[in-house]
């Protein structure tokens, strides 16, 4: 795809092919385009050039993204950004990606990115599996970020939520050895089986110890929706995994 417009390229459609296809991937994620903004739409046409990463197919090399060679910590469905923009000040020795499907709230990140003139973030307004799948190199990544993913709480739309094994071997696969994977949730039975699953990937170590979750590290903020979700009496769980 090409990569020099002021706007990212949305997925690309499948185009008609003699060959047989393979089955589709189950999406984790509804594209929910939100309403958006004018000042977070002026942001795509302002602010894109410099932060923003387009799809292209091929593994990107970090230290010419960035321009320096600081570790790479990569935040998968980051919302509306608040915990990316912050880690990006909190954090100047490492480099950010953040990956985000939905347009509002990448719009409003490369707003603040803008404002706190960081220099250390990309982001990418695309699908995260395709973007590990095809963008990231094996082994390029220090940490992994996943917070708050979409539950799908309803039993039968269990199947599409994003942390599953496949997911799991893919990030160990980009995670350098020594690496860290650090998710957190606020729904009890998606946070039950993130533990079961990750606990059960050879490629990964519970910092807690089998079967434990991890207090917050320093490194995660309570976000205000998170903030609101306690103050109602809702439970959050932290899980921090070493690549093996």
């Amino acid at each position: 795809m090409s990569s020099g417009s002021s706007e990212p390229n949305e997925p690309a459609q499948d185009q008609a092919s003699a060959e047989p296809r393979a089955p589709r991937r189950i999406k984790s994620f509804v594209l929910r385009q939100g309403r958006i903004t004018d000042a977070q739409q002026r942001a795509f046409a302002e602010h894109w050039s410099r932060y923003g990463l387009d799809f292209q197919g091929g593994p990107r090399d970090w230290p010419a993204v960035f321009g320096n060679d600081h570790p790479v910590t990569l935040e998968i469905g980051f919302g509306n950004g608040e915990q990316l923009a912050w880690g990006a000040q909190a954090e100047p020795q490492r480099n950010f990606v953040g990956i985000e499907v939905h347009r509002p709230g990448v719009g409003r990140v490369l707003n603040a990115l803008a404002a706190a003139n960081a220099a250390n973030v990309r982001v990418y307004h695309f699908d995260a599996v395709e973007v590990l799948q095809q963008e990231v190199a094996p082994a390029s990544l220090d940490q992994v970020r996943i917070y708050f993913p979409d539950p799908w709480h309803k039993k039968k739309h269990n199947k599409r939520r994003l942390i599953q094994p496949p997911l799991l071997a893919l990030l160990a696969s980009r995670v350098r050895g020594g690496g860290i994977l650090h998710m957190a949730t606020d729904w009890a039975d998606y946070a039950e089986q993130m533990l079961a699953l990750t606990d059960a990937d050879a490629a990964w170590s519970n910092l807690a110890g089998s079967g434990n979750y991890s207090p917050r590290p320093d490194w995660r903020i309570e976000t205000h929706f998170e903030q609101r979700g306690l103050k109602l009496g809702h439970g959050v769980w932290d899980l921090v995994y070493r690549r093996v």
